[in-house]
C-alpha cells in the first residue's frame, strides 16, 4: 500500500486510539503510550529468543492486538502468519499496519478459547498481554497446547507478588496450611472489579504461578529472557491423560 504521510496519519488518527505502537511509514500509532516506545521496548529484551530466520514456519499470533509482533514475525521471514483477536477496534489496526508494511498476514476475528476452529497446528505461538484479561486461563493455555502449539510458545503475562519461585514438592499432607502463606507459593490473583481502570483484567499470577500453568498445560520452558516472558516448547501435559475441551462454546 503506497500511501502519503498525510494520508497514513490521517488513517491512523481514524482508527485510534491504539494500544501497540508502530512506526507505519514515519508516523507513531501510540507516541504517548504510557509504557513508552511499546512494545518494541518490551520486544528488544526477548528478541533474540526467537530464531532470526523464520523461513518455512508457521505463526499464529493470539490476541495480536494491531498486529505488532505479527509483522515483526514476516519480517523474520516467516512462511505464514495468521492473527487472531476478538476485538474489530485492534484487527482493522492490525490489517492496515500490515498493509502499510507490506506484511502478508491472515487476521481473523476468533477468540482464544476457539483455536481448535483454525483446523492446524503453528510451528510458533505468540500469546502476549493476554492471559490476564482471561476468565479462564487455564482453559486457554491447555487449548492452545491441545490445537495449535506444534513446536514453540512465546509467553507473556503481567505479574504481581514474589518473582521467587519455590521448590516444591510432589505432594503435600492435608494438614499443611502455612505453606500457602508463603508469598512464593504458586498464586493466581483475582481482579473481581478494576485494576488499572480496566475490568477486562480478571487474573494475575505471580512468578511461580505463571511457570506452574505453563507447566501443568503441557509446556516446558526454555528460556526466561524477560521478567515475564518465557519461550516455551510443546511438551506432554503433566497426570496421565490429556484433558479434552470443547474448541466452541466456552465462556469469555
Amino acid at each position: 500500500m503506497t500511501l502519503s504521510t498525510a494520508e497514513i496519519r490521517q488513517q491512523v488518527e481514524a482508527l485510534g486510539p491504539w494500544f501497540h505502537n508502530i512506526d507505519l511509514g514515519g508516523v507513531s500509532t501510540a507516541p504517548n503510550h504510557f509504557l513508552g516506545d511499546y512494545p518494541r521496548q518490551k520486544y528488544r529484551k526477548f528478541a533474540d529468543a526467537i530464531p532470526a530466520d523464520l523461513s518455512g514456519k508457521t505463526v499464529l499470533d493470539i490476541g495480536c492486538n494491531a498486529g505488532f509482533y505479527s509483522i515483526e514475525m514476516k519480517r523474520r521471514g516467516a512462511d505464514r502468519v495468521v492473527g487472531i483477536d476478538f476485538d474489530d477496534v485492534y484487527l482493522n489496526q492490525a490489517r492496515f499496519a500490515a498493509e502499510v508494511a507490506e506484511a502478508e498476514i491472515e487476521f481473523h476475528k476468533l477468540s482464544v478459547y476457539d483455536v481448535g476452529a483454525l483446523g492446524e497446528q503453528f510451528d510458533v505461538v505468540i500469546f502476549m498481554g493476554v492471559l490476564y484479561h482471561l476468565r479462564h486461563p487455564l482453559l486457554a493455555l491447555d487449548l492452545i497446547r491441545e490445537h495449535v502449539a506444534r513446536d514453540m510458545l512465546v509467553f507473556q503475562s503481567m505479574q504481581r507478588g514474589s518473582q521467587d519461585v519455590p521448590a516444591l514438592k510432589e505432594n503435600y499432607p492435608f494438614s499443611e496450611t502455612a505453606l500457602f502463606d508463603e508469598p512464593s507459593y504458586p498464586k493466581l490473583h483475582f481482579i473481581e472489579k478494576r485494576y488499572a481502570d480496566d475490568p477486562t483484567n480478571w487474573w494475575v499470577p505471580n512468578a511461580a504461578c505463571a511457570e506452574a500453568m505453563l507447566r501443568s498445560s503441557g509446556f516446558e520452558i526454555a528460556a526466561h529472557p524477560e521478567a515475564e516472558v518465557y519461550i516455551c516448547r510443546a511438551a506432554t501435559r503433566s497426570g496421565d491423560a490429556t484433558p479434552i475441551y470443547p474448541s466452541k462454546g466456552a465462556p469469555a
